[in-house]
């Protein structure tokens, strides 16, 4: 694709993206992602309500009066992506590819970060790390990141979650939030993930199409596996078929928010056939209600 042709369709996602990042997410994102570290400010005399544990004991007894140390929250923050970049995220029956649907989420993340001073990473991966783009601030890191998802030509097909997490951990010493965009097929990363969460602030969402929870009624379908390369065909026109696929992939559901409630992970389901704004608000919300409660 020409260069004149990347940075038009970059454009487009940028202009399409900015209302929900002005109007929405700015104010969620600030609440909810606060600075997580301290830095010292100053040392002042004790004033009537201070705590007590923040005197400074050694400055109080040179001075033969208390003081106390102030701290002021790190404003900064690190926001990385986990992105797959597998095949399985090149399919779509809908309004998009569940990679443009990706891409999307990104670009408001992205940009919802960098509106508040925060830096913006990115790893795309498959079964193994492809591309890493390190943590920085500016809009130019966040329309490189979409400039590589869209057009990030990858040299495996497969997924491997797992590799992905333990590349992160550790890369990545400074606490950070941490965002894996994927479809989650795929299995073994449940203790890598674990562990990355206890270190990090991590959020899992989970791009699926219709298709993948409800086979449509279409006739004989000649399908092949993305990631595998395996052929089959499925009569989708029966319904003993389609209510077996049904049943199947509502066990999976249910094994994967399982699976996200063991590990104190935060998952949210997003589909390609429904927006995503209302979801990523309501989840914002949750947790910044879930914050204050603590």
């Amino acid at each position: 694709m020409e260069t004149s042709e990347i940075i038009k369709k970059i454009r487009k996602i940028e202009i399409t993206t900015r209302n929900v990042v002005n109007e929405l997410f700015s104010g969620e994102y600030h609440s909810l992602f606060k600075g997580q570290g301290l830095e010292f400010s100053e040392v002042r005399e004790y004033q009537t309500g201070d705590s007590f544990r923040q005197i400074d004991w050694n400055v109080s007894a040179r001075m033969g009066y208390p003081f106390i140390k102030k701290f002021e929250e790190t404003r900064e923050l690190s926001v990385i992506f986990l992105i797959d970049a597998s095949a399985s995220t090149l399919f779509g029956t809908r309004n998009y590819l569940k990679s443009e649907y990706i891409t999307e989420i990104t670009a408001v993340l992205s940009f919802s970060a960098l509106s508040n001073n925060d830096k913006v990473g990115c790893v795309l991966f498959t079964d193994e790390v492809e591309k890493f783009i390190p943590p920085r601030k500016g809009k130019k890191t966040a329309l490189r990141i979409l400039r590589d998802i869209l057009y990030f030509e990858p040299k495996e097909t497969k997924t491997d979650i797992k590799a992905a997490v333990e590349f992160i951990y550790r890369l990545t010493k400074k606490r950070s939030i941490i965002f894996i965009i994927s479809d989650f097929f795929d299995e073994g990363y449940e203790d890598a993930l674990k562990l990355l969460a206890k270190k990090h602030d991590v959020i899992a969402l989970r791009i699926l199409d219709k298709a993948e929870l409800e086979l449509p009624d279409a006739g004989l379908l000649h399908l092949k596996d993305p990631e595998t390369g395996r052929l089959f065909t499925v009569n989708s026109s029966s319904t003993k078929v389609r209510q077996k696929y049904k049943k199947l992939a509502e066990a999976r559901e249910n094994e994967i928010i399982e699976k996200f409630k063991k590990m104190k992970v935060d998952l949210v389901n997003l589909r390609t056939d429904e927006p995503y704004v209302p979801e990523l608000v309501k989840f914002f919300k949750f947790r910044i209600r879930m914050k204050n409660k603590r």
